[in-house]
């Protein structure tokens, strides 16, 4: 199977080239090589590539960027959408959109599924969702799978800022009262694959399975590197942002466990991702 990955030097399309199965033959390119904005390119990009299944993880995800700027906002992650999935459409392939849990507002206490209600609380959530919404209406063979908190050892993410903190400050403060699921982008990858194996249609949560708040995670990745760096837990109110995060982001899945995908603890994930920094020291 042929698979074109927008957005394929980020986090995301970087691990789907690494946990390929053996018979793909995955082309990732970035926004320089696949403006999808532009659907003239797309529609180019599509044909010369012929591609049998398009996994859209191309976003503007810097959510605060997104309140301040919400035209480039609206254009890349609802326009992109568009885009990708009119050529996709054309052409006969499946598509795999890339969501978030930004498009709930949190103010419950239980964890979202596949088939709660939506209501963004910022332009990155309300973009997203309206990326859903035209990839439902435009490409027939669609899965929209909605994630959160992702991470990898080295790329800039929550994970790596932290460590960078820890080197640079004596004691570290922390939102403690926002949560959702910190997810490796590996394990999000070999799921997304196990989901285009099935063929698997509709609409899917996969996340690393239990809650965290920045607060929990920011004490585990310290703690599993043997780093002595106190962590005080504050308010979302102390932490101002132009976006509003949900206060709860947490997301379950009733869809992907029927089809046999359970993705693992997150706290296994991220001991799993952290031992490739520990490598060079034990060597």
């Amino acid at each position: 199977m042929r698979v074109l990955v927008t957005g394929g030097h980020g986090q995301l399309g970087r691990a789907l080239l690494r946990t390929a199965p053996a018979g793909m033959e995955v082309v990732a390119l970035g926004s320089s090589d696949c403006d999808v904005t532009d659907p003239a390119t797309v529609r180019a990009i599509v044909a010369r590539i012929e591609p049998e299944l398009i996994v859209h993880c191309a976003a503007w995800t810097d959510v605060d960027g997104c309140e301040r700027h919400p035209e480039r906002a609206w254009r890349v992650n609802a326009l992109g959408a568009q885009h990708v999935a009119t050529a996709c459409a054309e052409a006969g392939a499946a598509l795999v959109y890339i969501s978030t849990n930004y498009v709930f507002d949190g103010e419950r206490d239980e964890p979202y599924h596949e088939f709660d209600r939506p209501n963004p609380l910022s332009v990155y959530g309300a973009s997203k969702l309206a990326g859903e919404e035209v990839v439902r209406a435009l490409c027939p063979r669609h899965a929209i799978v909605r994630t959160a908190m992702l991470y990898d050892a080295h790329s800039r993410n929550f994970v790596t800022t932290v460590l960078r903190l820890a080197r640079e400050q004596p004691r570290l403060r922390m939102v403690a009262d926002q949560y959702g699921n910190p997810t490796f982008v590996d394990d999000l990858a070999r799921a997304l694959w196990q989901l285009v194996a099935q063929p698997a249609y509709g609409m899917f949560h996969l996340v690393n399975q239990g809650a965290a708040s920045w607060y929990d995670w920011a004490v585990a990745v310290l703690e599993l590197l043997d780093l002595a760096v106190p962590v005080d837990p504050i308010p979302a109110s102390e932490f101002r942002r132009a976006a509003r995060p949900p206060r709860n982001g947490v997301l379950t899945s009733l869809a992907a466990p029927a089809l046999g995908i359970i993705m693992p603890d997150w706290r296994d994930a991220l001991a799993r991702c952290l031992t490739s920094r520990r490598a060079p020291e034990s060597s």
